[in-house]
């Protein structure tokens, strides 16, 4: 429950920020005043102002929808994947599963962070839809090996070989009996891959690598602030909280959603 309540909260922030935003202050984060750079929290500014002067409060507030965004299309990204690809390797074996093994296997020997970090590094358009990519390309073989995994576990079994025997199709198969039993645990895992998706944004980010001005994301706030803790510390507590509350969120949705499905079960 409480896992739902945070994630409904945080996608609601993300899709509707300027409802949030206007709660305390102006509730533009592109307004800015040099004259209360860096001033604490206060009881009409809660979270106090940046270095630029600009409201703390709303650039938290705006900086959900890039996060979680990128943590969003990622996730369905590989999830996309991960079903055509390991439903394929599982299903079929034989050559489409040694292929789609080894290359997931390649891909898993690169880290998340680390491939990203590299690649990113070379391109000059560090956008919200570019950064997802560069994840996606590095994030879909976890998603993908559980797939196979469940999908060799229910291909043969017998509801699957009596639909076959009545003569349905490979993809009637996995579209109507193999996918929809299997994929479970593969929803659990992509459930949790949304938070660490956001962690791994926010960590480019900081280090230089990930989304750039003028896009607003906790990540940057985080780089920003990095330089200014010991003088000003809330421009560092906000916005990692919020982040660390959003990840948490989506953990503890993936735990809940593993505990329907094995009660089911």
């Amino acid at each position: 429950m409480v896992a739902a309540v945070i994630v409904v909260l945080m996608a609601a922030i993300a899709a509707f920020p300027g409802l949030f935003a206007g709660w305390f202050g102006h509730g533009d984060p592109r307004v800015c005043d040099l004259a209360v750079s860096n001033l604490g929290p206060s009881a009409g500014h809660p979270f106090g102002f940046d270095k630029q002067g600009c409201d703390v409060y709303a650039n938290v507030i705006y900086g959900a929808r890039a996060s979680i965004t990128v943590g969003v299309l990622v996730t369905l990204g590989c999830l996309v994947l991960a079903l055509v690809l390991g439903t394929l390797a599982g299903y079929y074996g034989g050559f489409a599963d040694a292929v789609i093994s080894r290359l997931s296997e390649v891909f898993l020997g690169v880290p998340l962070l680390l491939g990203a970090l590299v690649l990113l590094g070379v391109l000059r358009d560090r956008s919200v839809w570019t950064v997802s990519l560069v994840l996606i390309v590095f994030g879909w073989p976890t998603l993908t090996r559980v797939t196979r995994s469940t999908v060799l576990a229910v291909r043969d079994l017998e509801y699957v070989d009596a639909a076959r025997a009545l003569g349905a199709r490979d993809l009637d198969l996995m579209r109507k009996h193999v996918v929809p039993n299997a994929i479970g645990p593969v929803l659990v895992l992509a459930t949790t891959t949304v938070g660490g998706v956001i962690a791994a944004e926010a960590s480019l980010t900081y280090l230089g690598i990930g989304l750039t001005s003028p896009a607003i994301s906790w990540g940057l706030q985080l780089s920003a602030a990095r330089n200014d803790f010991a003088a000003a510390p809330h421009l560092l507590l906000f916005p990692s909280a919020f982040l660390s509350v959003a990840v948490l969120g989506f953990m503890l949705l993936g735990d809940a959603v593993r505990d329907v499905l094995d009660r089911r079960t």
